[in-house]
């Protein structure tokens, strides 16, 4: 477990980061959690008193990562931009999402569907599966299931899918 003080902050303008509040972490302490790691990988521990788990660091080049901060942890730890919070970290290495029922079912009608879904990196089947997790109502979800079927039957990854369907 790694513990040091950070500070957070916003970005501006990042292209698709703009607007979000994050927690930088320089690679020196980057190491420490997961040495020679330079793609995004999970973390686990506290922010402050708050417990999280399965939280990604996001890779920034030279080394260095962001430890992106919701809102609703935001508001757990009483924090906005400019505060200082106290990270305890450590590679989650039990970290896993596991594939709804549903959608393993509607993949599975063709083999062909299920197999370009598992080749796409972990963090693309999180995505989808968050995303599919996240509806509502069973309209919503069942909506969302024929969108991902239809995304891998044109091989699209997640956001290939969410800007086809703003289309």
């Amino acid at each position: 477990m790694v513990s040091f003080e950070a500070e957070i902050e916003k970005f501006d303008q990042k292209g698709e980061k703009t607007g979000w509040s994050y927690v930088f972490i320089p690679n020196a302490v980057a190491e420490q959690i997961k040495a020679g790691d330079r793609k995004s990988f999970r973390v686990k521990g506290k922010i402050d008193q708050v417990e999280v788990s399965g939280m990604s660091l996001v890779p920034m080049g030279e080394g260095d990562f962001i430890l992106a901060l919701k809102s609703s942890l935001r508001k757990k730890l009483k924090k906005e931009e400019g505060a200082k919070v106290l990270l305890q970290l450590a590679f989650d290495a039990d970290f896993k999402i596991e594939m709804p029922d549903d959608l393993e079912l509607c993949l599975s009608d063709e083999p062909e569907f299920l197999s370009t879904f598992l080749k796409m990196p972990k963090s693309h089947q999180n995505y989808y599966i968050n995303w599919l997790n996240s509806a509502k109502t069973e309209t919503t979800r069942t909506k969302r299931l024929v969108m991902i079927v239809d995304a891998m039957a044109k091989k699209y990854d997640f956001g290939q899918m969410i800007r086809a369907s703003k289309q």
